[in-house]
């Protein structure tokens, strides 16, 4: 997945259908000189909806869409007939899409499973006819309500990836290299930071035709969170995950303080990413010695499980997958 169709926010004006004008219509039969009311209401009007497509990742279909418009309802007619109801738009997202208004940035809504269908933006109630309005003492009503109006507001969706691991480090660390090697994913690898411009997603094959699913997220500096290199935009996507696997490299030059970095780094974005559960690879480990391992060994930080792995070499991945698998099935 490039950098050119990745999107993961957009905005747009949503307008909803105005409802169909009740009619105010009376009955005119041969034999019935004074026939009663029997104008029938209006019809809704149009909604805006998002229906969750699990085959989605990007909201790049949706980039270009500026206004988008339901149909109006039509109006109530006599012989008690109704108006159509205005038609419905229907946007398909991704999973894990979360429509916010763009106004007060409150969120309305997450949409997180298949084929769920959710009122974005609602259409205008159809006026009642004036056959609603008889009653014993007026007899013939010559009034019908008008159709509510559409509502037209600026929306944001702002996608969030759902997978179960997510890689966390700076760049250059060897996330794309390890979910290259765990996976059929194919993401840009280059000897340069910042790789990664956009997440990439791989579906780890695991023991007896089982899998998870891992998110390579864009390497963090420090001060990220306060918008630095890329910033909070791919940080977000941290927040779907239910593991958080710290990748350090083993030439780093101190393991400890790296991993303190990156904690900060996510604390300051958002406190709650800390109760996630933590594991912690030291990659690029092909370069050292059984020795050298057990000296390092002493100055990891106790609190998180850790593990020497080599995407090159193929070294201690599969370790690493029954550790993810352990955690993900607690």
């Amino acid at each position: 997945m490039s950098s050119s169709n990745f999107i993961d926010y957009v905005k747009f004006c949503s307008r909803s259908g105005a409802g169909g004008a009740g009619s105010a219509h009376f009955r005119r039969e041969k034999h019935v000189p004074k026939g009663g009311p029997d104008g029938g209401n209006g019809g809704r009007g149009g909604h805006i909806i998002l229906r969750g497509n699990s085959q989605l990742w990007t909201l790049l279909h949706l980039k270009y869409k500026k206004h988008v418009i339901a149909g109006l309802g039509k109006p109530g007619e006599g012989g008690r007939r109704s108006g159509a109801q205005g038609e419905d738009i229907i946007l398909e997202v991704p999973l894990g899409t979360v429509a916010k208004d763009a106004e007060t940035g409150e969120i309305r809504f997450e949409v997180t499973e298949d084929g769920e269908e959710k009122i974005l933006t609602e259409g205008g109630r159809g006026g009642l006819g004036n056959e609603n309005f008889k009653t014993a003492t007026n007899q013939a009503p010559r009034y019908a309500q008008p159709g509510e109006e559409g509502i037209e507001e600026w929306i944001i969706l702002e996608l969030k990836l759902l997978a179960d691991v997510g890689l966390v480090g700076f760049p250059n660390a060897g996330k794309s290299t390890l979910l290259s090697a765990l996976s059929a994913a194919k993401p840009e690898i280059a000897d340069y930071p910042f790789t990664t411009l956009t997440p990439n997603l791989g579906v780890i094959a695991y023991r007896d035709y089982k899998s998870f699913v891992m998110a390579d997220i864009p390497g963090i500096i420090e001060g990220a969170s306060e918008g630095k290199g890329l910033g909070i935009r791919f940080l977000r996507h941290i927040e779907r995950n239910s593991i958080l696997l710290f990748l350090i490299p083993a030439d780093a030059e101190g393991i400890q303080q790296e991993y303190e970095i990156l904690l900060n780094e996510l604390r300051t974005y958002n406190p709650e990413l800390l109760d996630k559960e933590r594991i912690l690879a030291i990659s690029k480990s092909d370069m050292l010695d059984d020795e050298l391992i057990e000296e390092m060994k002493q100055e990891l930080p106790e609190s998180i499980p850790h593990i020497f792995i080599s995407s090159i070499a193929q070294k201690g991945l599969l370790e690493l997958k029954d550790m993810l698998w352990k955690s993900l099935n607690k």
